[in-house]
């Protein structure tokens, strides 16, 4: 008997080998960057020089790490549960794109912001995946960030959704955790 359930897992099946093509070099090729000039550039081999493999990946490839493990090709960020006072910087060009104070935990295993530095990132339509989504990239390099949905918290509504490989993290010097100077 062919129920709803089997023509589900069937319809699955099919689209498995598709879906692993896509933006893996594959049928579908993915966008590289965001395109556009911006302040900052690199040719190919240089971001490959500067980038680790995964960040050179996420930010170049538009690759994501998988939820709640910030992992990606064997490398780990620790932003996700990074919470000191400080800035979330583009891990391609150093620029601040993200204060401490609008970062909130969205439970979907990402680095999540409610509001980005004024000009610090940029936003193009991202159509992968059988879906229609707003990217987030760095507006100084191009780097992808991750994407925002309209989702978060006041005041602005918003979930910056971002890959913690993408960036680094720059402690506010004269904040104090805990009681506890901040590292430097």
């Amino acid at each position: 008997m062919f129920t709803r359930r089997r023509m589900l897992i069937a319809g699955a099946a099919l689209m498995l080998p598709g879906a692993a093509l896509l933006g893996s070099g594959g049928l579908i090729p993915r966008a590289r960057a965001a395109e556009g000039n911006f302040p900052f550039t690199l040719s190919d081999e240089e971001w490959r020089d500067r980038l680790t493999p995964a960040q050179y990946a996420v930010l170049r490839d538009h690759a994501t790490e998988r939820a709640f493990t910030n992992t990606l090709m064997g490398e780990r960020s620790p932003l996700l549960d990074e919470d000191r006072p400080g800035t979330y910087n583009c891990a391609g060009c150093g620029q601040a794109l993200y204060r401490s104070e609008t970062k909130y935990d969205s439970r979907t295993g990402w680095p999540s912001f409610w509001e980005e530095i004024e000009g610090a990132v940029g936003y193009m339509e991202d159509r992968s995946f059988f879906m229609v989504r707003t990217e987030v990239h760095c507006a100084n390099c191009g780097g992808h960030q991750g994407h925002v949905f309209n989702d978060g918290p006041q005041p602005t509504g918003l979930r910056h959704c971002i890959n913690g490989l993408a960036m680094t993290f720059t402690p506010d010097e004269t904040g104090v955790v805990e009681g506890f100077p901040v590292p430097a």
